[in-house]
């Protein structure tokens, strides 16, 4: 028992001691006196200039039609490049998203490289430079894994855009076994 309680009565006695902190803190506020922050001062605020807007005399700004007849304009002064032929008359593949398309393999025939693309329940055999999905693409190239397409899109302004895509090879779950 006596043991116990001088063994507390030492440690009570030890934890009383600062154990260097005093000097660390005292260093710490010497420092702190002699550090000077540098600010730089704040720029003079803009003068603000008051617009006066006539709503009899000017335009409708927030008018719809007005943004899409010169989104409209915009786009023929352009000339996009990559607006595709909107009047020439679409393949079969074209009718189909790309997602509901599947390529089951490739052949060979007469040095022309073919892929086999499943649709739904039906074979169709494609080569580059076919029209395929819905989003006006070309069949650009036909390696054993994959069907690259080129695809042209309208953004959100009304410009043509192009998008790369693929079609990956869907290996067969009973081929693998």
């Amino acid at each position: 028992m006596r043991l116990g309680v001088m063994l507390l009565a030492s440690g009570l006695l030890a934890a009383c001691g600062d154990g260097g902190v005093g000097q660390t803190r005292a260093w710490m506020k010497q420092i702190e006196k002699q550090t000077v922050p540098k600010v730089k001062p704040l720029p003079e605020p803009k003068t603000f200039e008051p617009y006066g807007y006539d709503a009899r005399e000017a335009p409708d700004p927030f008018d719809p039609t007005k943004l899409l007849g010169e989104l409209g304009r915009m786009a023929q002064a352009s000339g996009n490049a990559n607006q595709p032929d909107l009047e020439r008359p679409k393949e079969l593949l074209e009718n189909f998203p790309l997602d509901t398309m599947r390529m089951v393999g490739t052949i060979e025939k007469g040095g022309v490289k073919y892929a086999l693309l499943q649709v739904e329940r039906t074979l169709y055999r494609v080569r580059p430079g076919q029209r395929i999905g819905q989003n006006y693409g070309r069949i650009t190239r036909i390696s054993e894994g994959a069907v690259e397409i080129r695809e042209s899109m309208q953004d959100a302004t009304g410009d043509w855009v192009e998008r790369m895509a693929h079609i990956e090879l869907q290996h067969n779950k009973e081929s693998s076994k």
